[in-house]
C-alpha cells in the first residue's frame, strides 16, 4: 500500500518552480510602491490635484524661491519667481493704495491721449 504524499504542493514538478517566489516578491513591491506614492500625495497636501477642480497652489509664498502651481482643465503649469523685480518697457496703468486696515485698493488710470 502506497502512502499518500504529506504535502500536496510539492508533488508536481510544475509547483517547484523557484521563480514563483520572486513573482510574489514583485507583487508585494508594487503594492508597497503604490502605498508610498499615496502617502506622499497625502503628506504634501496636494490631493486637490487628483480631482477635476481647478486649483492654484502657492509654494514658499513671499520668498525669492516662490513658486505658483496652477491646475486648470487637467493641465498643470508651474511659474517660478525670478530673482529680479520687474524690468523692461511698459506703461503705467494705475495706482495701488494700502489702507490703514491693511487692505490694498487698485485704482486704474484713464487712457488720456
Amino acid at each position: 500500500m502506497a502512502r499518500a504524499p504529506r504535502y500536496k504542493a510539492f508533488d508536481n514538478d510544475e509547483d517547484c518552480d523557484p521563480l514563483t517566489g520572486l513573482l510574489n516578491l514583485f507583487d508585494a513591491a508594487m503594492v508597497f510602491a503604490v502605498g508610498l506614492m499615496v502617502a506622499f500625495v497625502i503628506q504634501s497636501r496636494m490631493t486637490e490635484f487628483l480631482t477635476s477642480e481647478d486649483v492654484t497652489f502657492v509654494k514658499n509664498a513671499g520668498r525669492p524661491d516662490m513658486e505658483i502651481i496652477v491646475k486648470k482643465e487637467n493641465k498643470v503649469s508651474r511659474y517660478k519667481a525670478e530673482k529680479t523685480t520687474g524690468s523692461g518697457r511698459g506703461q503705467r496703468v494705475g495706482i495701488a493704495y494700502r489702507l490703514e486696515s491693511g487692505e490694498v485698493i487698485y485704482v486704474p488710470e484713464g487712457n488720456e491721449k
